[in-house]
């Protein structure tokens, strides 16, 4: 792990679901807590940010999973996601409380928190404990879910209402 995390070039902290298990299962060998979080993070704001951080705060490692937009479009909407996968996924890789990003496909996460098993799980608020995709798994080897108070007000479909209304006409 690194102590400087502003050093860490974006790129190094993408990984393929393969090549990720090996570098969690090192870690979690070494006796590091590894926090595990997914989402769309389209049009990346403050928000995002700072659930970010206080999630990278419950444990020494913190992964993203970022739904791919085909992912993105199942969920949301066919209007979505107005920041394509690459860009997402970079922008959330290059953020200093991110250890490790990668894109996955899938409607849920559950087979990527199968494969990574993270000794932490967490979610927005938004979400209620029960209803978390993976939740009963992680709890099933004695690992934690969590959730994490999200920044009122903040969000990507409001900001994507706010441009609409102030740039709607043009």
């Amino acid at each position: 792990m690194r102590n400087d995390r502003t050093g860490a070039l974006p790129g190094a902290k993408i990984a393929s679901l393969a090549g990720l298990k090996k570098k969690l299962a090192f870690l979690k060998r070494k006796g590091k807590r590894v926090v595990f979080t997914n989402g769309c993070f389209d049009i990346l704001h403050y928000g995002h940010v700072k659930y970010l951080q206080d999630a990278r705060a419950k444990g020494d490692c913190l992964v993203v999973a970022v739904n791919t937009d085909s992912s993105v479009r199942k969920i949301k909407t066919d209007k979505r996601p107005i920041v394509g996968e690459d860009d997402r996924l970079r922008v959330v890789a290059a953020l200093g409380c991110v250890d490790f990003a990668f894109l996955f496909k899938e409607d849920n996460p559950l087979k990527v928190i199968k494969a990574l098993k993270p000794d932490i799980l967490v979610k927005g608020s938004d979400w209620d404990k029960k209803n978390i995709v993976g939740a009963d798994f992680v709890r099933s080897y004695g690992g934690k879910v969590l959730t994490i108070k999200l920044v009122k007000g903040r969000s990507t479909t409001a900001i994507i209402d706010k441009i609409a209304r102030l740039f709607g006409g043009k």
